[in-house]
């Protein structure tokens, strides 16, 4: 019984994270956010619906510190760039958003594809370098 209570309130706790990532896809579009805060709002919410992770979930452990450590962080300093009544108004947007659809930002899904593939051919070099030349 205790574990389903847990599992419940893990539950709760990530869809109103999700809620909360919603928030920041409608904050960072709405002119009472300053730019700062528009851009790191940005960061995150494309960095949370990205289909691809920066540390991919197959790497032990560090595989999911992004889901569990990375992404509520910063949501979490987000949120507190933004005004409160701006926040507010974009809570009402999301809840209707959630009841439709998760939106995937397939260019932050490129860019990190991007970085891996990158951060491989440079790796491979280094190693050539060391063991060829």
């Amino acid at each position: 019984m205790a574990e389903s209570t847990a599992l419940q309130a893990l539950k709760n706790k990530a869809r109103q994270l999700k809620k909360q990532a919603y928030v920041l896809s409608y904050a960072y579009r709405d002119n009472r956010v300053a730019w700062y805060a528009k851009l790191f709002a940005i960061c995150v919410v494309a960095y949370a619906f990205s289909p691809i992770d920066f540390i991919p979930d197959f790497i032990p452990v560090l595989g999911y510190l992004d889901d569990i450590i990375i992404v509520p962080l910063g949501i979490w300093l987000a949120l507190k760039m933004i005004p409160e009544h701006v926040i507010s108004d974009c809570a009402e947007k999301a809840e209707k958003l959630m009841a439709q659809r998760k939106p995937k930002n397939w260019v932050m899904g490129a860019l990190i594809i991007l970085i891996w593939i990158t951060l491989a051919v440079w790796i491979s070099w280094v190693l050539y370098q060391m063991f060829v030349t």
